[in-house]
């Protein structure tokens, strides 16, 4: 067992520690929080049947620990996701003038902003599918949904992300072309 879970350990402790400091917002929760989701792969490893791979398991112990320390909290619901990097998907060209980074990043806090109107189901499925880039099928194991809702859930996220960043780019009189938010 030491090997195995020192195995789970090197190779997603990162991408465990990333997803939940992505939900809380704070590193030092989040490290906390990383260690409990151990602990809890330590008490059940026995009982993983291999129905998932192992990162989406992971991710689903993650996705309870991250509920559980929310609903010790109060606020839980302003708690979630502040930094977001898209940057990776709209980056088209190797080396960006710097005009284009600029605005990139003028997108990406707007794009910061615009998460919290988004539900918790909402962004927990953006930060899997966009940050982790799980699939769907993996997404849906580690939220133990079904596919459908998970995309249904992504697309409605979407949508509040594109009305309200198209909101406030028009309150600030942001000359840019339609917002574009890809799936």
């Amino acid at each position: 067992m030491d090997s195995v879970f020192d195995e789970l350990y090197r190779k997603y402790h990162h991408d465990v520690f990333q997803f939940l400091f992505y939900m809380v917002k704070n590193k030092e929760l989040a490290e906390d929080l990383v260690q409990e989701v151990y602990i809890r792969v330590l008490k059940s490893y026995e009982r993983f049947e291999g129905k998932s791979s192992e990162k989406t398991w992971l991710f689903s112990i993650a996705r309870n620990v991250a509920i559980d320390s929310f609903r010790k909290q109060k606020g839980w619901k302003q708690r979630i996701l502040e930094k977001f990097d898209w940057s990776t998907q709209q980056v088209k060209d190797e080396s960006p003038i710097p005009e284009e980074i600029a605005m990139q990043k003028e997108e990406i806090q707007l794009i910061y902003q615009c998460l919290d109107q988004c539900t918790v189901d909402q962004r927990m499925v953006i930060v899997m599918r966009y940050i982790h880039e799980l699939s769907i099928t993996e997404t849906a194991e580690a939220l133990a949904w079904t596919e459908s809702k998970v995309k249904t859930t992504q697309h409605r996220a979407l949508k509040v992300l594109k009305k309200h960043m198209e909101e406030i780019m028009g309150k600030e009189g942001i000359n840019s072309e339609e917002v574009r938010v890809e799936r």
